[in-house]
């Protein structure tokens, strides 16, 4: 298994007001990022650029919003391996591999599969249609009747910050943390990609057995994508707040799906695009 960090020699150039340009080589950590192939009873699903660790529950979670689980007992059983030791080739030289076998009568419909590598970036590329992407939960979300308080939630993204070990030392990775109603931390996770943090945070959830997550709050680096909105709805999360701007088809979500979906949550000040009922005046 690789390290989530990995070390690198540069050339650190500093610009002075009074003189010219001075430049001295340093060591530099970066964050780490390689493939992570998910296979799913004997076929593989598809294959993810991720910041490696906490590999079961990033395919654990990713399965969850996918829609393919939604309980520990839908899973057999998660082990990493490469291509050699699974026994089968067609992940050979893509680095980890995460085996998942589904326990008996639990299938992946062909939409979920995947027929090329996913990016760091995006969690959704490789599906056909929007139908296909847009999945909405068993259990409505709008029965989740927790509210949160603004002050709360303004205090989230500086505990998120203190509790990003990695990046404090590299500065390139995203983040998602869970966090209750009075702002306590439950889970952390980071990955160069929003949505594998996210989908770790998940995975970890169904692992322990806490789906749906109600009465939580869940805070990402950057921007609300549609596949952020999509996992947290999945994962019964009733809000889902962002430091940067939503995209239109995640407000769209979180309006139909009953989500909270808060953006722009930077110092004293945030948006409320989607479920204000959850927001204490």
């Amino acid at each position: 298994m690789s390290g989530r960090t990995t070390r690198r020699r540069v050339l650190r150039v500093t610009i002075s007001p009074d003189g010219p340009p001075e430049s001295s080589a340093r060591a530099d950590f970066l964050a780490a990022e390689e493939p992570l192939g998910i296979r799913v009873d004997d076929t593989a699903l598809t294959m993810t650029m991720r910041t490696p660790g906490d590999d079961i529950e990033l395919a654990a979670g990713f399965l969850v919003s996918e829609a393919v689980v939604r309980s520990p007992a839908d899973i057999a059983g998660i082990r990493l391996c490469d291509g050699a030791s699974c026994g089968h080739g067609d992940h050979d030289g893509l680095g980890n591999i995460a085996d998942v076998t589904l326990a008996p009568g639990v299938v992946v419909t062909a939409g979920a599969r995947r027929n090329f590598m996913t990016t760091s970036a995006c969690g959704v590329c490789g599906k056909a249609s929007i139908e296909d992407i847009c999945v909405l939960p068993h259990a409505a979300l709008s029965a989740d009747k927790t509210r949160f308080s603004p002050v709360v939630l303004a205090s989230l993204p500086d505990r998120l910050r203190k509790a990003q070990r990695v990046f404090s030392r590299t500065g390139g990775l995203h983040a998602a943390g869970l966090f209750t109603t009075s702002g306590e931390v439950v889970a952390v996770r980071e990955d160069v990609g929003r949505h594998n943090a996210v989908d770790k945070i998940v995975g970890w959830a169904l692992l322990e057995g806490r789906l749906p997550l109600s009465g939580c709050a869940l805070l990402v680096s950057g921007r609300a994508s549609f596949e952020l909105a999509q996992k947290a709805v999945l994962a019964g999360i009733p809000l889902l707040a962002a430091v940067s701007a939503p995209s239109s088809l995640a407000v769209s979500l979180a309006e139909e799906a009953g989500l909270t979906l808060v953006g722009f949550l930077r110092g004293q000040s945030m948006n409320v695009y989607a479920g204000a009922q959850r927001i204490i005046a």
